[in-house]
């Protein structure tokens, strides 16, 4: 059983989580990356973290880079054909879809007001996000660069757009009060409690595809 201090701290990690700060990886292929993107997402206080790969395999997570951050977010795989349905999805649900994509239209990362419902959607390095789902976005931006490579590591640009989006969410007072409910909150916190007493037993041996779901649209 855990004790009463590590207790206390997941509480006051729920409290500060943001369910309506999402994020979705398109045309994911890299380990390493979506490792990175989960440890920078729970720190920033991302709930849920979404992915689909060509390839509609599970990826792995290395224990090193996440240092544990994927146990307290919940991760998702969905099959590639359903992520132009789970977009409209999200859209109904009142999500703005903020992409990133290099055009002449894009906005500068830090215009966007994150303060909204948002689904933050990140592709690879080589492909970027699919076309079908660029033509969904609310809003397109890019992170201005001023060197001669025009483009970041998808798991540092996740991180800074994340930190912008954290940024106004603070000056907003959103951290300041449970955005879940309690019934929610309740619910997460016997599974994280669950799962961490099981971590710390069997030193941190948890096979790492039970942590992850597969949703279908």
């Amino acid at each position: 059983m855990l004790n009463e201090k590590r207790i206390t701290r997941i509480d006051d990690v729920l409290s500060k989580k943001q369910p309506d700060l999402q994020v979705m990886l398109d045309n994911l292929y890299s380990s390493q990356n979506l490792s990175a993107i989960i440890r920078s997402a729970d720190a920033v206080g991302v709930l849920d973290v979404y992915y689909a790969t060509k390839e509609d395999a599970s990826v792995r997570i290395h224990k090193t880079i996440t240092q544990g951050a994927h146990r307290w977010t919940h991760r998702y795989r969905m099959h590639n054909d359903h992520k132009v349905s789970f977009i409209k999805e999200k859209k109904t649900q009142g999500f703005q879809v903020v992409v990133t994509h290099l055009e002449e239209q894009a906005v500068s990362f830090r215009e966007v007001d994150y303060t909204k419902p948002t689904l933050l959607v990140m592709g690879n390095e080589k492909e970027g996000v699919s076309s079908e789902i660029v033509k969904l976005a609310d809003e397109i931006i890019i992170i201005p660069m001023q060197g001669m490579v025009q483009s970041l590591n998808v798991s540092v640009a996740t991180g800074l757009i994340l930190y912008e989006a954290q940024r106004q969410r603070e000056l907003s007072g959103r951290y300041n009060a449970s955005s879940l409910t309690s019934e929610k909150k309740e619910e997460i916190k016997a599974a994280w409690v669950y799962r961490d007493t099981i971590a710390r037993k069997s030193k941190g041996q948890i096979p790492i595809i039970l942590e992850e779901k597969i949703i279908g649209f």
